[in-house]
């Protein structure tokens, strides 16, 4: 190998791998840098509504912001009250997607190879069409002259319509109906790879099915399980549009909070606060729950 085929070679090398870091700095960090400087900053009436968080002095930058925004994001019950309530929706959206997704992988996992791709096109094809139209077919059903429930007072069940719009209940499943492809595939990913000759050995040693899956299967796939369930939980927390349209007002979500601040109120300094403070509160946790199974590996 001569010595230009090395340069290239290691510069290659060098752009493969470069590429996503720079990916990462210029639609991540810079954007995520520019929220932060916005929310030291203090809302202001203009354009931009908010005071720089440094001034130039004498060509010397000198900083004029203060961290008073994340200060009132502790003294004000709001904002717990809403990533809290928004944190205990995202895991049991998570759980029931998990509950319906794992049965779901297991079985095309376990199906004919010539009809694997043909159901896993059946859990992709929802997103072949916008979510909002998605939840808006959904919100068709849930209403009080809906499919659901006029099908449930055609079958004499109930007298009047049941209230499901505007409640918890409405948005648990419609976090589920649309992110549940997002838990499928990493489960279905993880499961097809399973060697069939574990749970023929399992059965040899006198386990049955449920041994062998508690024993085998279970252990095997927790990594498509924590895949599917970090690429359904994070973004539940941040939802917007489900809560906005299918839950009740009084229980607001922290991301109609943060369009609250950003769009009602003005204030962009506090939103980006609340912003920053949710993906800190977020990414730190997985941050430290991955550091650690890697020292357990």
């Amino acid at each position: 190998m001569t010595m230009r085929d090395r340069i290239s070679g290691a510069l290659g090398r060098r752009l493969v791998i470069g590429t996503p870091f720079l990916w990462l700095l210029i639609f991540f960090l810079v954007p995520f840098g520019i929220v932060f400087l916005v929310s030291l900053g203090a809302p202001e009436f203009g354009v931009p509504p908010y005071s720089p968080a440094f001034e130039w002095d004498g060509g010397v930058p000198r900083f004029v912001g203060s961290f008073d925004n994340y200060i009132f994001l502790t003294e004000d019950d709001l904002y717990w009250i809403a990533y809290l309530g928004s944190v205990k929706i995202a895991l049991g959206a998570t759980l029931l997607c998990l509950l319906v997704a794992y049965p779901m992988a297991y079985m095309i996992a376990r199906a004919e190879p010539g009809m694997r791709n043909i159901l896993l096109m059946l859990v992709i094809l929802p997103f072949w069409t916008s979510s909002l139209l998605r939840i808006y077919a959904l919100m068709g059903m849930l209403r009080q002259g809906g499919f659901i429930n006029s099908a449930l007072m055609g079958l004499g069940i109930t007298d009047a319509p049941i209230q499901m719009m505007q409640t918890d209940f409405a948005v648990y499943l419609t976090i589920v109906f649309t992110y549940l492809p997002l838990m499928v595939l990493p489960l279905y990913s993880t499961l097809e790879k399973l060697d069939g000759s574990l749970l023929e050995a399992a059965a040899d040693l006198g386990a049955n099915s449920f041994q062998t899956f508690w024993t085998v299967t279970l252990p095997l796939s927790l990594p498509g399980i924590l895949a599917g369930c970090l690429l359904v939980f994070i973004p539940a927390v941040g939802e917007f549009v489900i809560p906005d349209l299918m839950g009740a007002q009084d229980s607001p979500m922290i991301g109609n909070v943060l369009w609250g601040e950003f769009t009602r109120n003005r204030d962009w300094p506090v939103a980006s606060a609340v912003a920053i403070a949710m993906l800190a509160l977020l990414v730190i946790p997985f941050m430290l729950l991955r550091n650690t199974s890697a020292l357990r590996d």
